[in-house]
């Protein structure tokens, strides 16, 4: 049973205190909540909750003209721990958060709330504000996902990458006519401005490797559909799962990669079907021009303009913009990981995370959820592992796969226990132990199961080669019997 523990740190600003806290400043409290992921398995989430005044620097950062400028004061005043969350009350007067809104989350770790309404208001808020900025039923639901049946799991639960140890990213444009459009795209200089800060944030997830390919003459397999009334060539949604295969098939065998493959391409389509634009199930067109496929990737259309003049000589040398290109993958890797902003009440202001890609707490959310999961995969693993060596009676165990079987449970209790009292860097760092254990013992090669027979198959094999050869000493063992009894049943001569 899986007990998940968030450190939340309450500071009241002067002028904030509720007048029905139940006891003075400062004391803690715990709040336990239940969320039921089947009828075997439930996960027990409990805030512990520390209520204390500001400090005299606390106070100098929240007088700051913007929540934003406030925000960025009060980071260095925090704790570090990741999973930790601090949580600022602020007076109803307070001019630091905008007109009608009631919490602000920030960049980091922390979040201003207003105060107003009394101690069931504020812990509505908190309750709000801890399921956003760590985790919520249904992101833990979709980390158990293998134990839920489907019908109950969200899309965005299917969407979502499962956890590994490392990801490959492979950046492809796809030119199907070069001798009409010669593409050129910064993408070295692009993944270092955008993609690179983003990766950086996520190693501590898992490790990452980037690519690039540019592929000519490699095109979408499906016709587009042509429309006259906007004299452009038009791609419906029902046909966009159908672009995937024959795409994919060009872009370099994944089979020998160890980790999940993410694929983000740029189509530039050839002259005969350019303007091409994508349409949603409603019939209107994709403002971006992309889609996405869950755990595989992004495939993105970027329309050329004509040449004014029809004296043109080809191929027209293109620039791509690739802030704007950019801007749709990461987008889309955000999607993959989980990360999409949910829908949520209009007093709610979320601070965009900037170059960063994402912010501290969404970080601390894919931790959350990839530490349950890590500890999930290794309870599936090894019992996969166990009903194999039960299935298989004479199988053999070497040291070194029965001590990987003891270091996978023993990591994932000590993953356990540190969830339990809120190390969650620790927690995912020991399920990452206990993941890499237990798939070492899976997989090693002298548990694989087409080494071992069944004695019934045994039989069969070494019946028809030992039976001809048995028969004759048989027989030759049942004369020597017959001849040894006739010996004692005739008398001895005496002299």
């Amino acid at each position: 049973q899986f007990q998940l523990t968030v450190p939340v740190a309450v500071i009241f600003a002067p002028g904030s205190v509720p007048g029905d806290l139940p006891r003075p400043l400062p004391f803690r409290d715990e709040q336990e909540m239940e969320m039921s992921v089947n009828l075997r398995t439930s996960v027990m989430s409990r805030y512990e909750m520390t209520y204390r005044s500001t400090t005299a620097q606390e106070e100098a950062a929240l007088d700051a003209d913007t929540a934003r400028e406030a925000d960025a004061a009060l980071s260095p005043l925090q704790d570090t721990l990741l999973g930790s969350l601090t949580v600022y009350v602020v007076p109803e007067t307070s001019s630091l958060l905008p007109q009608g809104i009631s919490i602000y989350v920030g960049k980091h770790r922390s979040a201003m709330v207003r105060a107003g309404g009394g101690l069931a208001t504020l812990h509505m808020r908190l309750q709000q504000l801890t399921q956003v900025m760590s985790f919520t039923p249904s992101s833990i639901t979709a980390a158990l996902s293998d134990r839920v049946p489907d019908n109950l799991l969200s899309l965005d639960a299917r969407r979502h990458l499962k956890s590994s140890l490392g990801y490959e990213i492979t950046f492809s444009l796809l030119n199907p006519d070069p001798k009409s459009h010669d593409v050129d795209w910064a993408i070295e200089d692009a993944v270092n401005c955008y993609v690179q800060p983003v990766l950086d944030k996520l190693s501590l997830l898992a490790n990452f490797s980037v690519d690039s390919q540019i592929l000519y003459y490699a095109v979408l397999g499906v016709t587009p559909r042509f429309d006259k009334e906007s004299s452009s060539f038009l791609l419906s949604a029902h046909s966009l799962p159908h672009v995937i295969n024959p795409v994919e098939a060009r872009l370099g065998s994944s089979a020998v990669s160890l980790y999940p493959m993410l694929n983000f391409l740029l189509y530039v389509p050839e002259r005969s079907h350019s303007p091409l634009y994508i349409q949603d199930k409603d019939g209107a067109p994709v403002n971006t021009n992309a889609f996405h496929s869950p755990r595989w990737g992004g495939i993105m259309v970027y329309n050329i303009e004509a040449p004014a003049s029809s004296q043109a000589s080809f191929p027209l040398h293109v620039d791509v913009d690739m802030v704007r290109v950019m801007e749709v993958f990461l987008a889309q890797l955000r999607l993959l990981f989980g990360l999409s902003r949910e829908e949520l009440p209009p007093e709610f202001l979320l601070e965009s995370p900037g170059n960063e890609g994402l912010a501290d707490w969404e970080l601390d959310r894919l931790l959350w959820v990839h530490t349950v999961e890590n500890i999930a995969t290794v309870s599936t693993t090894l019992t996969s592992l166990a009903q194999l060596l039960d299935k298989i009676g004479n199988i053999v165990i070497k040291d070194d796969v029965a001590s990987e079987v003891y270091q996978a449970v023993a990591s994932a209790q000590s993953a356990m226990a540190k969830l339990a009292v809120g190390h969650l860097h620790s927690a995912f760092q020991a399920s990452k132990e206990a993941v890499t254990s237990s798939e070492r013992a899976f997989f090693d090669p002298s548990l694989l199961h087409l080494l071992y027979f069944p004695d019934d198959q045994k039989f069969a094999i070494y019946i028809p080669l030992f039976l001809p050869m048995a028969v004759p000493i048989l027989l030759s063992l049942a004369k020597i019997v017959r001849e040894a009894r006739q010996r004692k049943k005739e008398p001895t001569k005496m002299d």
